[in-house]
């Protein structure tokens, strides 16, 4: 056997697991999926101005302090499932509502990318 025979009898088959797609386009040139932590946030703000609060009130409810609220607001932060929680109750809500209403939000935005996954490249197993 030749040492090009042996390499090619030593390559790795190429197994796609799932079928290659082509590539999503995003819905408008330039458009990014949205940040769970940007949309929690817009929730938490809409609901504490639809409840005409201020963030100090909130905060303080939530045991939580007035400039973290804001950054979560805004959406500078990812905060952890406490938080997220005392904040939902600062507000009258459960953490399920919270999480229920971001959903929601998140599922009504236009979507960037295609519903299916898509799979880019190969996966190359060795002997």
């Amino acid at each position: 056997m030749s040492s090009q025979e042996r390499q090619k009898a030593n390559e790795a088959r190429v197994i796609h697991l799932r079928p290659v797609e082509a590539a999503p386009t995003p819905a408008r040139p330039g458009e990014k999926e949205p940040l769970w932590r940007d949309v929690v946030g817009d929730v938490l703000r809409g609901e504490r101005l639809a409840q005409e609060r201020t963030l100090k009130d909130v905060a303080d409810a939530a045991r939580i302090s007035m400039p973290y609220l804001s950054e979560l607001e805004r959406g500078r932060k990812e905060a952890s499932s406490e938080v997220l929680a005392a904040a939902a109750r600062a507000l009258g809500l459960g953490l399920p509502d919270l999480l229920s209403l971001a959903q929601t939000r998140l599922a009504g935005l236009p979507r960037a990318r295609s519903a299916r996954a898509s799979f880019q490249g190969e996966v190359r197993l060795a002997a």
